[in-house]
């Protein structure tokens, strides 16, 4: 599959049509249930993954959709290494909590790779997108898109570092006493690698449970931006394994020389 500024519109114009069906729900009442793992669902999560499938078998009937919403009919990827990896309502404990920091990922992964990936923030009416061979880009709500990059930690300055607004952990607060001074701001979903990618964060530790929905679209953005999204061994998150869907502990970074802490202390 090419990677073209047509696709690219496409996926920004289904996920925008996506946040339209989860601002439906969270401008009135809604109920909450909860999945088998505990975690919350509503029916914004519900209708935003029926959109999108819906709209991606149309666009690409021959490319595999694997959603947060419905794994059980994942049955791997193409024989080009393709499929596509979405997030309906990535954060939807802010969504409950009606604080607005929530968003829509939908990705295109090729051989293991994020290489497409398009975040709409609902509540914002913004969006990020990057594409391999044509770069990263914010949308505002006017529909205004310019290209971003991440930015150069300047030595001597507090680091700017994003961090999980509902997954805070003692072990964050360790890899954070060891990489020095530094200014956090605490922020739900996506948004986080997003603010990395735009260059208004230095970097993002996640030392704690994630799967592979909830960072690829934004990871193909900052790699577009310029920066990385690293494992344990120093390599980029991988999306090959479809068996096991949660990520290893990772960092988001821009642009440094800085040798990062042990994720694993």
């Amino acid at each position: 599959m090419e990677l073209t500024e047509t696709l690219l519109d496409q996926i920004e114009c289904i996920a925008r049509e996506a946040a339209g069906v989860i601002m439906a729900v969270y401008q009135r009442d809604f109920g909450v249930t909860h999945k088998a793992d505990k975690s919350p669902l509503t029916e914004a999560d519900s209708a935003a993954h029926g959109l999108i499938t819906a709209r991606l078998a149309a666009l690409t009937p021959a490319v595999p959709i694997l959603s947060e919403e419905d794994t059980a009919s994942f049955a791997g990827a193409d024989a080009a290494g393709r499929y596509w990896l979405v997030d309906p309502l990535d954060g939807t404990r802010e969504f409950i909590k009606r604080n607005g920091e929530f968003t829509v990922n939908i990705a295109l992964i090729e051989r293991g790779r994020a290489v497409l990936g398009v975040v709409w923030v609902p509540v914002q009416g913004l969006a990020y997108l990057g594409a391999r061979g044509l770069g990263a880009f914010k949308q505002d709500a006017a529909g205004v898109r310019r290209p971003i990059a991440v930015a150069e930690h300047c030595s001597g300055t507090p680091w700017k570092v994003v961090g999980s607004r509902s997954h805070a952990s003692e072990a964050t607060a360790r890899w954070l006493s060891r990489l020095g001074c530094c200014e956090l701001e605490a922020i739900g979903s996506s948004l986080k690698l997003c603010l990395v990618a735009e260059g208004r964060a230095d970097v993002y530790p996640r030392l704690g449970p994630t799967c592979l929905w909830d960072t690829a679209a934004a990871q193909a953005v900052v790699e577009q931006a310029g920066g990385a999204v690293i494992g344990l061994d120093g390599t980029a998150l991988c999306y090959a394994d479809t068996e096991h869907l949660l990520n290893p502990y990772f960092v988001v970074h821009g642009r440094s020389d800085m040798h990062w802490p042990s994720l694993s202390e």
